[in-house]
């Protein structure tokens, strides 16, 4: 049975992350329009549409777990909310900080965090890490998009 209160909730920290991270970056983003960016960067329209689709599948993933009520599951979500953190202050260094190395290295650690995150998230319901796959594979791409931003423009 689907318990709607904490779905939402779920869903709601989530977009709030990657909304409130925008909205705080959104003055610096014009600086990624005239930057050297290596081949298959994506229209810049793409990049709101994919991350609301992946903030909605972590908030639906997450809130899998919450609810499966597993011992592990608090070490699961603690690992959830700080890997959400690291999200949230990756555009800040990026586009805000304009430092593309330190960019790529914090983006690298977010990787590592949410691939932890999908072993625990699966050891407690397998959809749940299924649900964070398309995360990894976009920051994967990002990782890609960020390097070569940094080697384009250093």
């Amino acid at each position: 049975m689907i318990k709607i209160k904490p779905l939402i909730i779920s869903i709601a920290i989530s977009l709030a992350v990657g909304i409130l991270s925008g909205f705080l970056t959104m003055g610096a983003m014009q600086n990624y329009e005239v930057i050297q960016k290596p081949m298959l960067s994506p229209a810049p329209i793409i990049f709101p549409i994919v991350w609301t689709i992946l903030f909605v599948l972590m908030g639906i993933s997450a809130y899998r777990v919450y609810v499966y009520n597993d011992t592990n599951d608090k070490n699961a979500l603690w690992l959830y909310a700080v890997q959400l953190a690291v999200n949230f202050i990756w555009p800040f260094i990026f586009f805000n900080a304009q430092q593309y190395l330190i960019a790529f290295i914090w983006l690298i650690i977010l990787w590592i965090l949410v691939l932890l995150m999908i072993i625990k998230f699966y050891k407690i319901d397998r959809i749940s890490a299924y649900l964070q796959i398309p995360y990894i594979i976009w920051l994967t791409f990002a990782a890609y998009l960020n390097c070569g931003v940094y080697m384009l423009n250093m």
